[in-house]
This record gives structure tokens, C-alpha cells and sequence, in this order.
């Protein structure tokens, strides 16, 4: 277990949790507050939602900042029930959180779909998942020791 220090902007901010027991990700929810609402203009309205027309990205604010331990990140990553039910994922899959930021932590959504959606305040709109992560130093070589792979691409593994 790590403890990770975590800063509630709001007092009825969701803390991220496990859904169930064994998870990899914790859940994380959007949180619309009124200046938020203002900033957004008409498509965000903190009793209906934000909507998201297909085609169209959106940073989604949750109300949190954390305190990640050197050494560690938090990789923001999609839900999946949001990408399969809505047909909305995380942009910059992962997202990394470093350990060195303090801001809020915001998710930037896609609509991938048809249609637009909805992400309602308090809706769980990505997972976090702590990961170790080893600094590295460069051991700058004239060659690279051979392989079985070699410097064979994309695609050089076949189709089947």
C-alpha cells in the first residue's frame, strides 16, 4: 500500500475509490462547480451536465490535487463501460499524472461517438492507477547488442 497525499477542493468532492476489491484503477468524478459553469458557457450546466458533441474533446474537472510520491505516477485511463455504453474515452491514453504536479487533476474526454453525450457532476468519467515508475540513465553505446526481432517494424509480426 502507498499512501498518496490527496487535497478535496471542494468539501463534497468524491474521493477516488475501488469499485471492487482487487481493481487496478480507482474511479474519479467529474466535478462542475459554478465558476466552471460560467468559463464553459451553454453546454455546461452544473444540475444537467456537460455536453460533448461527437468529435469534439473536453478537459473535465474533478475537484482534486494530489501529492504523488517521487519515484511514482497516476496514469489517467478510460472507463470502459463510458467507452463502450457513450462511445467516450480519455484522450491521451494514459494520461500521466507526474509526481511534481500539484494543479488539479482534470481528464481530457473525447467523444469517439455519433452522438452527443452527457457527463453529469459527480458522473465517474476515468479511473487513476498509481504506478512505480524507475528514473533511467542513458548508457549511450556505438551499437546495440543483436536480437531475434531486429530492427523489423510495425506490422512484422504478421497477420495471424
Amino acid at each position: 500500500m502507498v499512501k498518496v497525499e490527496l487535497k478535496k477542493m471542494y468539501e463534497d468532492v468524491v474521493v477516488p475509490e475501488y469499485a471492487k476489491e482487487g481493481d487496478a484503477g480507482m474511479d474519479i468524478r467529474a466535478y462542475f462547480t459554478e465558476e466552471f459553469v460560467k468559463k464553459a458557457g451553454r453546454d455546461v450546466y452544473k444540475e444537467e451536465g456537460l455536453r460533448i458533441e461527437a468529435g469534439i474533446r473536453k478537459i473535465i474537472p474533478t475537484g482534486i490535487k494530489v501529492a504523488i510520491p517521487n519515484g511514482y505516477e497516476i496514469q489517467v485511463r478510460p472507463r470502459s463501460g463510458m467507452a463502450f455504453k457513450k462511445g467516450l474515452t480519455v484522450l491521451n491514453t494514459p494520461g500521466t499524472i507526474d509526481a511534481g504536479y500539484r494543479g488539479e487533476i482534470g481528464v481530457i474526454i473525447y467523444n469517439a461517438g455519433h452522438d452527443s453525450v452527457t457527463i453529469e457532476h459527480g458522473e465517474r468519467v476515468a479511473q487513476l492507477v498509481l504506478n512505480k515508475v524507475p528514473q533511467v540513465e542513458w548508457d549511450v553505446v556505438e551499437e546495440l547488442p543483436e536480437s531475434v526481432r531486429g530492427a523489423d517494424g510495425y506490422g512484422s509480426t504478421g497477420e495471424k
